[in-house]
């Protein structure tokens, strides 16, 4: 009977070179594949790309070109990021009014129901008060949760917005309308100081969240 003839040298180094090093590349390959039009692998992709934008809820993001719009239209567009933190802090996106921009509108809470009405508004209202403050960040940033009072009593105390004075001008305002029983304090660290008029935190609040952002400019 005659002999198998024997498979030339070269060709079983070439499967050798296959099996040890091609056919493991294939393999990765295809799980990488499959990772990638997973779930799994959606979420890899998403942590990956989503920044420290985390911080701020989807139905604060989608209103994010609408903020762009009327920040542009106020010539304070390199204060969207800011925008977007206050609205984060004001309601998370929810709501027919989601700057919380009533109050500054009408003088009262509920005459806004309308998302884009109240950016427009809250945008609007930003801008003034920035203007206002001499463009001091910090000090609009607590005169849109106080009022524009504020303003005055920080240009006759200083001039420049600290916490002491938010402290001090919350429990003036607390004082003076206690007996309403309008206001409350929002949050415990404010009783020691009965400065339960608005929230003696805003600032630090919104710039939490407009520290999160991915590329935010320092503007303060």
């Amino acid at each position: 009977m005659p002999k198998k003839k024997s498979e030339p040298k070269f060709k079983r180094a070439l499967l050798g070179t296959f099996f040890k090093y091609i056919l493991p590349i294939m393999l990765l390959a295809g799980v990488i594949h499959t990772l990638s039009n997973s779930t799994i692998g959606d979420g890899v992709s998403d942590n990956l790309t989503s920044g420290s934008t985390d911080n701020l809820s989807q139905d604060v993001l989608q209103y994010e070109e609408t903020v762009d719009k009327y920040a542009k239209e106020e010539g304070i567009e390199e204060h969207v990021d800011i925008l977007l933190a206050i609205m984060m802090q004001e309601s998370g996106g929810k709501g027919d009014d989601p700057m919380q921009a009533s109050e500054s509108l009408c003088g009262s809470v509920g005459c806004i129901d309308d998302p884009e009405r109240s950016i427009q508004q809250g945008v609007s209202h930003f801008a003034q008060t920035l203007d206002q403050a001499d463009q001091d960040v910090k000090l609009a940033l607590q005169s849109y949760n106080f009022g524009s009072g504020f303003i005055d009593f920080v240009m006759e105390n200083g001039g420049e917005y600290t916490q002491e004075l938010a402290i001090e001008f919350s429990a003036m305002k607390y004082d003076e309308l206690e007996h309403t029983g309008d206001y409350s304090c929002l949050r415990s660290e404010a009783v020691q100081y009965d400065a339960c008029y608005g929230d003696i935190y805003y600032v630090d609040a919104v710039l939490g969240y407009y520290d999160s952002l991915d590329g935010s400019e320092d503007v303060l």
